[in-house]
């Protein structure tokens, strides 16, 4: 029989977001965050590839990135609903990381599968901020797809793209449990 970390499945187990909305000062200092982002790149990666990279956004950064939103949503006729939400996101954020997925050349590993490791490390640094106590929440929004927004404020490259932007801070409110997936429809057991 394995070996059973039972804190680590009681963790899985009840693992809850926390909305960014809720997250506020303080936020992981540096060495903390430094912790947290090596759990993250402890992730599966076939090929030992790496495609994925990580941005640190601290309060001036998302300031910026804030104002930069309202002329990208004119000129992609974004409605202001949307675009509210999306300025809010970077104003009222204090910290976040982006898990940029950035592939590799490869002739061995397709870039889907490459797509999935940067996914990976977005779910990773996600649990790894929640099981060291800080709120944490996985985001995007319609300014993360956007090349010109990813490229002149990211400093992304053509062959990247943002895979998530995990925020962190100190959560104000504990959010309810919401409805898990019925697992009876969505397991299909094989036996032959």
């Amino acid at each position: 029989m394995p070996t059973r970390n039972q804190a680590a499945l009681d963790f899985l187990l009840t693992r809850r977001s926390r909305p960014a909305k809720t997250l506020r000062a303080p936020v992981p200092d540096r060495a903390t965050l430094e912790v947290l982002l090596t759990a993250a790149a402890r992730t599966p990666d076939h090929g030992k590839l790496e495609p994925w990279r990580f941005i640190v956004l601290e309060k001036p950064a998302l300031t910026r990135l804030a104002a930069m939103i309202p002329a990208r949503a004119d000129a992609l006729d974004i409605p202001e609903d949307k675009l509210d939400k999306a300025i809010a996101q970077y104003r009222d954020a204090d910290l976040a990381v982006v898990v940029v997925d950035s592939p590799a050349a490869s002739e061995k590993v397709p870039q889907i599968e490459q797509t999935y490791s940067s996914g990976a490390v977005c779910l990773s640094l996600l649990n790894a901020a929640l099981a060291a106590g800080w709120g944490a929440n996985w985001l995007s929004g319609w300014a993360s797809h956007d090349r010109t927004f990813c490229k002149d404020g990211l400093g992304l490259a053509d062959h990247e793209r943002v895979a998530g932007l995990i925020h962190l801070g100190t959560e104000t409110s504990a959010p309810p449990e919401r409805p898990r997936p019925d697992l009876a429809q969505k397991v299909t057991w094989v036996s032959q």
